[in-house]
């Protein structure tokens, strides 16, 4: 949790992949609720560490959802507006 805080406090964003899926990512998870949506990215790490129920297989970009569902229960917030804020965030990170 420290260098996650360190991360944020130089204004970096932190992207949270399936791996916040699987049971043993206690630390992980942790980060993900205390990291404040509006620096809080997703990804899929294509072709590898499909999220969890798909743990295991090839994973694919529109497993991101999984991702997105996890964060959600994380945070207790609906899962829209982890897909609102992380396209907002995906927009600023990269000037779009």
């Amino acid at each position: 949790m420290k260098f996650a805080k360190s991360l944020l406090d130089i204004g970096c964003y932190i992207s949270f992949s399936g791996i916040i899926t699987f049971k043993n990512t206690i630390e992980i998870q942790e980060v993900a609720k205390y990291t404040p949506l509006d620096r809080v990215l997703i990804e899929t790490d294509s072709p590898y560490l499909s999220p969890h129920p798909l743990r295991g297989k090839k994973n694919y970009p529109q497993n991101v959802i999984l991702v997105a569902k996890r964060l959600s229960e994380l945070k207790k917030i609906e899962i829209s507006e982890i897909g609102r804020s992380t396209s907002d965030n995906f927009l600023k990170v990269f000037n779009l």
